[in-house]
């Protein structure tokens, strides 16, 4: 697991929200190089890692996306305070008095999201929670212009402070575990990945823009027509004790990698499913079942846009999703890896995945 832990650490040191990509895809771009067949980088910034088999077989598409929530400059008031808006969907909660970093052509601010003082409670309805729109960035400019000096323009992009912390003996919180973890599973089983038993050949897709519209898994899908494909992101699970979670779909941090049955944007092929729960016994890899329609992943784009593709998920289960305290086990992270290197190792044909193969 060293080599998955060092992926990811690496990864999820940088910043890339939606769009701003750029320090994410060259650093994947530039180790892949390091072992791949072929590396290409598209128009819109996907990276594409190609890695062929040693026996004819299909063509796997798997992705992972690159990008993190985030937000853009959307103005600079008068008193150099920066107003945003949305990359990705937030929960203003959860931004009030984080640590950012406004990502300027010469480098990173610093910054923090303002919040009320508490000695001000008294004057607010403190059981309101913020619009949005209310949100701003303090990064200690005293004007526009010093804000400007400082080389802060709007559209800018704003990240979470880079910060992975390790909770317990198995698990790290940081920002943008959606989806660098899916990123790190990904590149490490292309690295990794027994040749000798690869069938065909796999594409890692590293997809731009997915938490805005799985913008790049559609541009990406059209342009390669893959005989099966695959996503690897994070899920929400739903066992902590918040008092008023909505849901129970029954995934638990620690219980193993999740094979998705289902979410709002795909209804995964079931003999994809079934080759993933081989798979998980034959290497006595723990997983669990996700059902949860409040989610999507790039499989969605993948399965319609690329033609019909019969395609399927492998979940990394997620505390605190979207926010910068995402945390997972990493027992499960491996799981996930070993259940994708083991998807690759172990099909061999176009019509194991046909839909009457189930």
């Amino acid at each position: 697991m060293e080599k998955l832990e060092l992926n990811l650490f690496k990864l999820l040191s940088l910043s890339g929200p939606c769009g701003f990509e750029h320090e994410v895809a060259r650093a994947i771009y530039e180790h892949a190089t390091l072992f791949a067949d072929e590396c290409r980088i598209d128009g819109l910034g996907n990276v594409w890692v190609g890695v062929r088999g040693a026996k004819d077989g299909p063509t796997l598409l798997v992705a992972a996306h690159m990008d993190e929530v985030g937000f853009m400059v959307k103005t600079i008031d008068a008193n150099g305070f920066l107003r945003l808006e949305q990359l990705g969907g937030h929960d203003p909660r959860t931004v009030l008095g984080q640590d950012v970093v406004v990502l300027t052509e010469h480098g990173q601010v610093p910054g923090v999201v303002g919040t009320l003082s508490v000695h001000f409670l008294r004057y607010d309805d403190p059981a309101r929670a913020p619009k949005f729109h209310e949100l701003y960035v303090d990064c200690g400019a005293t004007s526009r212009e010093h804000a400007h000096a400082m080389g802060i323009r709007v559209g800018q992009a704003v990240a979470y402070e880079p910060s992975v912390r390790r909770i317990g003996e198995t698990r790290i919180a940081s920002k943008s575990l959606d989806d660098r973890a899916g990123c790190a599973v990904l590149l490490t089983a292309l690295e990794t990945i027994d040749r000798a038993q690869l069938h065909g050949t796999v594409w890692g897709l590293f997809s731009v823009q997915e938490e805005v519209g799985l913008r790049g898994a559609k541009a990406a899908a059209a342009a390669l027509r893959a005989d099966v494909a695959l996503a690897v992101d994070t899920t929400a699970v739903s066992d902590t004790p918040y008092p008023h979670a909505p849901v129970d779909h029954g995934l638990a941090l620690g219980q193993g990698a999740a094979i998705k049955a289902m979410d709002f944007s795909l209804i995964g092929s079931l003999s994809v499913r079934r080759l993933l729960e081989r798979v998980a016994r034959e290497r006595a890899i723990p997983v669990q079942t996700e059902v949860f329609a409040g989610i999507g992943t790039d499989a969605g784009a993948l399965h319609m846009e690329g033609g019909a593709v019969p395609s399927g998920v492998i979940s990394i289960p997620s505390r605190y999703t979207h926010s910068p305290i995402e945390m997972i086990d990493l027992n499960d992270l491996n799981g996930c890896y070993r259940l994708l290197r083991g998807f690759m190792e172990t099909m061999s044909s176009v019509e194991e995945f046909s839909f009457l193969h189930t």
